[in-house]
């Protein structure tokens, strides 16, 4: 019998992909809007934990001043969603393009979103980012 209702798991990919296609899209205001301001991160190409979005926002601002740094693709697989109540874990591969003045890049990386429910809203608060294996 459908209930109308949405699993939280749904919910949590469906927040999941929302940030996924705003970052695919190098829709910066759209994929910072997903994280709240005191979300904090851990990438393999930054040498500490940016702990805040503003902190990554400036980052990202650094990319594009240093090398024009554009997303222009990223792709997800594997996906596991765990929801412990107000919480969720979103954890998956990646296969990130992008491009600058200095030629493209490809990456293949395993990627960890912890989401909180606020006020109705899966919204992240943290994500970490590591290389996979070769």
């Amino acid at each position: 019998m459908e209930t109308g209702l949405i699993s939280a798991e749904a919910e949590v990919e469906a927040a999941a992909v929302a940030l996924l296609d705003a970052f695919a899209a190098n829709d910066r205001p759209r994929y910072f809007a997903s994280f709240v301001p005191e979300a904090s991160f851990v990438f393999p190409i930054v040498d500490h934990v940016m702990r805040s979005r503003a902190e990554y926002e400036a980052e990202w601002q650094r990319w594009i001043a240093t090398d024009d740094f554009t997303v222009t693709e990223c792709l997800s697989t594997d996906r596991i969603i765990q929801v412990h109540g107000d919480f969720g874990i979103f954890i998956h591969r990646t296969v990130t393009r992008s491009t600058g003045r200095s030629g493209g890049a490809t990456l293949h990386e395993r990627e960890t979103i912890l989401f909180k429910k606020i006020n109705g809203q899966w919204l992240a608060v943290h994500e970490h980012v590591s290389p996979l294996p070769e």
